[in-house]
């Protein structure tokens, strides 16, 4: 019984010591100057409200080493950004300098989706491997193309990047829902806010965080479980279901992190004007 009781233990001790712990924050690299209709973001929603709108993405220090960017923003040359009004811009790998993290230092990048505003960003992450859905790769390198109106909000040199990176082997295909990808970090599907899309949830000890990207685009889409309008989502109801699976997944309500309402960055400790500290 003695020995046993020893295996258990060292067994146990193994099993703790195994687990990675994140710091997990927010970035913030531009802003729409002023507030837009929150009916442009949520189904259903009043006219009259508004909601201010940021364009962020997140990092994962890990406790092995790794840096992870959830997400990877986009560049001010590219006319996508300039026609959609970001204002206060700062290139990503900038803002990333304010914690001390030069752009090499990034080991990984999982893109939730491949719109120009979370994905254009890449060649700025020269040595970080690159984590997709395969359905949403395959979707927007083929058939997405065939036809005679071409996919709202995808640039095209960035599906031109993405091609670059399989062909150096620095692109990894995610096969699917439920998925661990990186130890503590798993990837979702359903909420088809692009063909495919996927959302993170980061287990760090005690604390779980999903991190929804557009799959939740605002925090009305939550808290009132409305969709976006249909050019949101390929899926509505998945959406929604999404939407509830995530409150099951996160410890608390609070750690669940929208795409784009600039309220995230009024409710987490700021590290400065850019960035905030999730955990």
């Amino acid at each position: 019984m003695k020995y046993l009781f020893v295996i258990s233990f060292l067994l146990s001790s193994a099993v703790v010591s195994a687990q990675v712990n994140y710091e997990v924050f927010a970035l913030k690299y531009a802003i729409l100057k002023d507030p837009t209709p929150v009916s442009n973001w949520a189904a259903n929603a009043p006219a009259e409200d508004s909601v201010p709108i940021s364009f962020h993405f997140w990092l994962l220090k890990g406790s092995q080493g790794k840096k992870i960017l959830v997400d990877a923003g986009c560049r001010m040359d590219l006319q996508n950004a300039v026609d959609f009004g970001l204002t206060e811009y700062e290139r990503p790998d900038s803002v990333l300098l304010r914690l001390g993290i030069a752009a090499r230092e990034i080991t990984d990048i999982i893109i939730s989706h491949p719109h120009w505003d979370h994905i254009d960003g890449l060649p700025l992450f020269p040595e970080a491997v690159v984590w997709m859905q395969k359905e949403d790769y395959s979707y927007y390198v083929t058939e997405a193309w065939q036809g005679e109106s071409k996919p709202g909000g995808i640039a095209p040199r960035t599906i031109e990047y993405l091609l670059k990176l399989n062909m150096d082997g620095r692109l990894k295909l995610v096969e699917g829902d439920n998925k661990e990808i990186i130890s503590g970090v798993t990837v979702y599907t359903g909420s088809r806010h692009t063909f495919d899309s996927q959302y993170v949830l980061v287990n760090s000890g005690k604390e779980r965080v999903v991190i929804a990207s557009d799959n939740i685009w605002i925090y009305y889409n939550l808290q009132k479980m409305q969709p976006p309008p249909s050019y949101g989502t390929m899926d509505a109801a998945g959406y929604v279901r999404n939407m509830q699976r995530m409150k099951t997944q996160a410890t608390k309500p609070e750690l669940i992190l929208p795409g784009h309402d600039d309220a995230m960055f009024r409710l987490f400790p700021g590290v400065n004007k850019r960035i905030i500290r999730i955990l």
